[in-house]
């Protein structure tokens, strides 16, 4: 397993404020078509574990962002989770040559990374702890590395996180986490982690089984 650059550095990037992008949907290579059945309906308010999620006003994020099934050629097995760095995209590989394909930020240049992981464990409304790295940089979240940050609303990890080990079973420090920054989404915004909307996140948390079966191959 390789990373490039590897420092956690998830979450807590600078507001990100976007115009809206147009709605269009494209095919990629790995793809007979580009939808077969798209999701845009499903990024409404959401009650969740004691919070309110607001509704993502998903008219102004590119419909191909949006969750959609899509026909999808690989030779990974189902359950495979497959992060398309350049494209913004992040696959879960079902049966059949199927695909749920959501839209993702990616982390800013000098943060980029690549290679295997596994999903070891996950987290509903997670604690974020910065690392000492950040910290230094940021003396406005130094509070947090040992106390960390509660869940909630603001929280840069979002209404779940998946926590990535390599194969000799130690933590990454790399995470596919949720965000509040909906419009970051298609960018190159986040500090290195992979982002996804809530609402995305909230869906790709339930197929996930941790374990060394939940493979994670990020592609650059």
């Amino acid at each position: 397993m390789r990373f490039r650059n590897a420092l956690l550095l998830c979450g807590l990037a600078a507001a990100v404020t976007l115009a809206g992008c147009s709605s269009s949907s494209t095919s990629l290579p790995g793809e007979k078509v580009a939808t077969n059945a798209i999701f845009t309906s499903e990024y409404g308010p959401v009650e969740d574990n004691g919070y309110a999620l607001p509704g993502i006003p998903i008219s102004k994020v590119n419909t191909r962002f949006h969750r959609q099934i899509v026909d999808y050629a690989t030779r990974e097995k189902p359950g495979t989770i497959v992060v398309n760095t350049p494209n913004r995209f992040l696959y879960y590989v079902l049966p059949g040559g199927k695909a749920v394909r959501y839209g993702i930020g990616v982390g800013k240049a000098g943060f980029a990374w690549q290679g295997e992981a596994y999903i070891a464990w996950k987290q509903e409304w997670p604690t974020w702890h910065p690392p000492e790295e950040m910290a230094a940089r940021r003396p406005d979240v130094a509070r947090y590395v040992k106390e960390g940050m509660g869940p909630g609303l603001k929280n840069p990890l979002g209404a779940r996180a998946l926590y990535l080990f390599n194969e000799k079973g130690q933590d990454t420090l790399f995470r596919l986490h949720g965000t509040p920054e909906w419009a970051s989404i298609g960018t190159a915004a986040s500090s290195g982690c992979i982002r996804l909307m809530n609402q995305d996140i909230i869906d790709l948390y339930k197929r996930v089984r941790p374990g060394k079966g939940a493979r994670v191959v990020v592609q650059q």
